[in-house]
């Protein structure tokens, strides 16, 4: 799981991509900025009908059809430790109700809307993965849809950012997916993460429930962001005061953010596609309102040419670091000269404090 291609490598192989957007003013809207009246990309999470927003602005492809998940990896997420995610770090999930043996989908209709389905499609193992661990699974309208371990795997329309798993323990049925298949946390044993719903599938933003077998024996569920109301989570970015860097930025599971030199505000542009983006990936978008301590000036979602949807901060784009693999590291400061972690007012923090 710790072979990476070289960022920079990949980088500069890359063609430069280059959106204009009208950076450089403060985004007055709440939402993206704006160029020409033409919108950037909206940052209010949720988009699509509230099934959430998963780096191209819904939670399917056009047409209704399975997004594709590129090339999985792995990220460590508290409570629950190593997940697997696709390539924007959206958490992918297995169900209860379906079978590996053979693999079958149990999860049709409104449960595919609350639990989007990944497609087969161009699907990648993450590094180091065991031979054979990804396949496939003919569904009911004839699409295929990918299977890790033989488990039809899915995303949730609850998580609205990268690294959030809100959908573990989902009326009983719904885990994270670990890096071999198995459920994520201790034996996928985690509590109910909301009311079961129609078929046991939940929705999102359903009452988060107890966990009467939890290890503390308290009775809190155990899964992220359970038992507590939205209000009382931390907020999509703020900062925390690190010992050697001083202030900087962190995602919501309190990961460092970083930033990239050779891209730029003005115009807006990236210059990490493709290969790039496993070992950094894009900072979600986050609303304004869903900040702490954060610059508002140049607070708008970057439309990436690839079709992903990227926050910035002073109009410069956002990632987390994939060697990153609990709350609180930093080793993606310095990687290759050009890599750093970021000020509240979106700067470079080239120098240790």
């Amino acid at each position: 799981m710790k072979t990476w291609r070289s960022a920079s490598a990949a980088a500069a192989a890359a063609a430069l991509l280059v959106v204009t957007t009208a950076c450089g003013q403060e985004d007055r809207g709440g939402g993206g900025g704006t160029d020409s009246g033409q919108p950037v990309g909206a940052a209010k999470p949720a988009s699509g009908g509230g099934y959430g927003d998963y780096g191209s602005g819904t939670a399917a492809a056009p047409g209704g059809a399975a997004k594709p998940a590129g090339r999985l990896a792995v990220r460590n997420i508290p409570q629950l430790g190593e997940v697997l995610t696709d390539s924007a770090g959206f958490t992918l999930y297995r169900f209860d109700e379906d079978t590996a043996s053979p693999s079958r989908s149990r999860c049709e209709g409104d449960c595919a809307k609350a639990w989007p389905v990944v497609a087969a499609e161009g699907a990648t193992a993450p590094p180091g993965a065991r031979p054979g661990l990804l396949g496939e699974v003919t569904r009911p309208d004839g699409s295929t849809q990918l299977t890790v371990a033989g488990w039809p795997v899915y995303r949730y329309a609850g998580d609205t950012a990268a690294g959030q798993a809100r959908g573990q323990g989902v009326g009983g049925t719904w885990f994270a997916a670990a890096p071999d298949g198995r459920k994520a946390g201790a034996g996928g044993a985690a509590g109910t993460g909301g009311t079961g719903g129609t078929g046991g599938y939940g929705t999102p933003g359903s009452t988060p429930g107890r966990d009467s077998g939890s290890a503390s024996g308290s009775g809190a569920d155990s899964a992220p962001g359970a038992g507590r109301t939205e209000s009382a989570a931390p907020p999509g970015l703020s900062t925390r005061k690190d010992p050697k860097l001083g202030e900087i930025v962190v995602d919501r599971e309190g990961m460092t953010v970083y930033r990239f030199i050779k891209d730029s505000a003005w115009p807006m542009r990236t210059a990490c596609t493709g290969a790039c983006l496993e070992k950094w990936p894009v900072v979600a978008p986050v609303n304004k309102d869903d900040t702490r301590g954060i610059l508002k000036k140049g607070f708008v979602t970057f439309a990436r040419p690839d079709g992903i949807k990227q926050q910035t901060i002073d109009c410069r784009p956002l990632y987390t670091f994939a060697g990153d693999r609990a709350p609180g590291e930093t080793n993606g400061q310095g990687v290759g000269g050009t890599w750093f972690a970021v000020t509240p007012q979106g700067k470079a923090v080239r120098t240790a404090k």
